[in-house]
């Protein structure tokens, strides 16, 4: 059975003690009312709703699976899940981080991010069927005429209906140039449109938990330029505003290898009437909006999924009693010694609770900085805020995903036999995990991205700011030896960039090679300096008399990803720097 307990205390030392929360909210617009009072209310709150409403519903959601009807073309959810999700709505968990001004409770972006990586942990699957909503809701408040607002903010923020992201066909994939679907005025009206064509892999695109859904379709008009740049979006109702059903539909569900009880469909759009949102031909700069907030949610999916296979692997570990200690019995009096004993499990758990902590650490101060980009006086601020939230976003969606399917994969090894049968559930999480490294752009892409557009955005403004917060986070190390070793990672990070920038950029298949180990480069040692941060705040917690328990394994948890991580990172680098040649020397038909 799978275990989870919200890690609150990570969090709260996370929020208010390593990244200063109270001080930073405190000088937010509209976000002042954010004190550590409220906060631990509402992450307490967050976990009890997660572990005890979700949760139990994950098994069985999995077992059961989607069901499709073909005859009226619609989606039975797991029976499991109608009752949580309407807990979900009543108690108003969809309306956590959304606009005031149209029914939500406008509390702080990084508390979606959180909520994501517990609603993830508990039930991936069920929370998949809000979880596109929230992105819906933000491409809809930054680009959508207020006809459409007042129409399909209110309904979506309290969560009576949800949202679906409609991008991908059959014949293009990532590739949206390619995409086929049309969209004609229908009868002249300029207002309304008639679209036709297929859509697949849409999360959410059918199902009866919800009264309506809400599709953001991607689609060409007659006189759309080609390739990208006559993508235009437009908001398509399941059910139209005088209540008739409109010509979109579930013509198929995806036979997949996890998220069972999530609903991936096949769409076909039949002369469905569809709004324009904004300007004709804008469509995929505005579906960025959406693309963005879904891959932060799904980066915080690995972190989710990987936190739950930990605590159930560490809950094995304590329990299961096999062989003896190398040292000598450990606990004479029992048959066996617990696991725990032996040095390998260890480094395997450790492995497993130092990755999480310092990828919770990473994702919480992306969510901190979206906050600071939105609500801070200082428009210099929220422009380094900005940048680094959209230099960070293809780390957080990648590394994050690659680290939660890893923990996943350990979990199920200490483990050992155990972990590979249904009994102890992280099988599940294990299936359920591959996904997010493919989906919202698989993690391939989201390298290409972070090295073709995020790095050199604004001339390397944004890697210029992250830089400096890694040099200044370095400076307040008082270990002399972290404080050097991460000096020599800020070093390899410098010499990484600056070969990209003589190789990379004078040959795109260079840099193409290098994107993924660019990526990982970051992302590891981005972890290194968050975990020092966190044990140097922690160590001087301890020396003011703090004695919270959660303090005591800091130091550890950094001293153990320095020797087993940070150590690898002039190897990282050493592939980068070796360029192309080695990938591209066989011809096709020799592989």
């Amino acid at each position: 059975m799978i275990e989870y307990d919200a890690p609150v205390e990570d969090l709260k030392f996370l929020l208010f003690d390593v990244m200063n929360g109270a001080q930073t909210y405190g000088n937010l617009a509209d976000l002042e009312e954010f004190t550590p009072d409220l906060a631990e209310t509402v992450l307490t709150e967050m976990g009890k709703f997660a572990a005890g409403v979700f949760l139990p519903a994950n098994r069985p959601g999995d077992e059961q699976g989607c069901q499709y009807d073909a005859e009226t073309r619609s989606v039975r959810a797991p029976e499991a899940y109608q009752e949580p999700f309407r807990q979900f709505v009543d108690n108003g968990w969809p309306a956590l981080i959304s606009p005031v001004e149209y029914g939500g409770q406008g509390l702080p972006k990084l508390l979606g991010v959180v909520f994501d990586e517990m609603c993830a942990a508990a039930n991936t699957s069920l929370s998949m069927y809000f979880g596109l909503t929230h992105g819906a809701i933000v491409a809809l408040t930054k680009h959508a005429s207020d006809e459409l607002k007042q129409q399909y903010l209110a309904p979506l923020i309290s969560g009576q209906w949800t949202g679906t992201m409609c991008l991908t066909e059959p014949q293009c994939g990532t590739d949206l140039g390619l995409i086929k679907t049309k969209a004609v005025p229908a009868d002249g009206d300029n207002n309304r449109y008639r679209l036709n064509g297929n859509k697949i892999w849409i999360t959410g695109g059918e199902h009866d938990l919800a009264e309506n859904i809400i599709h953001l379709v991607l689609a060409k008009l007659p006189d759309a330029p080609e390739g990208t740049k006559g993508i235009s979006l437009f908001l398509v109702p399941k059910i139209l505003p005088n209540g008739e059903r409109n010509g979109i539909f579930c013509t198929g569900l995806e036979h997949k290898m996890g998220i069972n009880g999530s609903a991936t469909c096949f769409i076909s759009m039949e002369d469905a009437e569809g709004y324009l949102i904004g300007e004709p031909h804008q469509g995929l700069r505005y579906m960025f909006s959406m693309m963005n907030s879904a891959r932060l949610m799904v980066g915080v999916q690995g972190l989710g999924l990987g936190e739950a296979a930990f605590q159930t692997a560490r809950k094995f570990a304590r329990e299961r009693q096999q062989g003896r200690s190398p040292a000598g019995a450990q606990q004479p009096d029992q048959p066996a010694d617990n696991i725990l004993v032996h040095p390998d499990v260890r480094r395997m758990l450790l492995n497993q609770k130092a990755q999480l902590e310092g990828g919770r650490a990473l994702a919480l101060w992306v969510g901190m900085q979206l906050d600071i980009s939105e609500h801070h006086a200082d428009a210099a601020t929220r422009e380094q805020a900005g940048d680094l939230v959209d230099l960070l976003t293809p780390i957080v969606k990648s590394y994050l995903t690659d680290l939660g399917y890893q923990v996943c994969d350990q979990a199920v090894q200490t483990l050992g036999g155990s972990g590979y049968t249904r009994d102890w559930g992280i099988e599940q999480l294990l299936r359920d995990c591959r996904i997010a490294r493919i989906y919202e752009g698989t993690n391939g892409i989201q390298a290409l991205d972070f090295v073709g557009r995020k790095l050199p955005m604004h001339n390397g403004r944004a890697v210029k700011a992250l830089l400096g917060e890694l040099s200044r986070m370095q400076k307040d190390i008082a270990d002399e030896v972290i404080g050097e070793q991460l000096q020599q990672a800020l070093g390899t990070l410098q010499e990484a960039l600056t070969w990209l920038l003589q190789a990379g950029m004078q040959d795109r298949e260079q840099a193409a090679a290098a994107a993924t180990p660019l990526l990982n480069l970051f992302g590891t040692a981005l972890l290194g300096f968050l975990l020092a941060r966190n044990a140097q705040v922690a160590q001087t917690l301890l020396e003011q008399g703090d004695s919270r328990p959660i303090l005591s394994n800091k130091a550890a948890l950094r001293d153990f990803y320095f020797r087993e991580h940070m150590t690898r990172l002039p190897g990282m680098l050493a592939v980068i720097k070796a360029g192309k040649a080695h990938l591209m020397t066989l011809a096709a038909e020799q592989f």
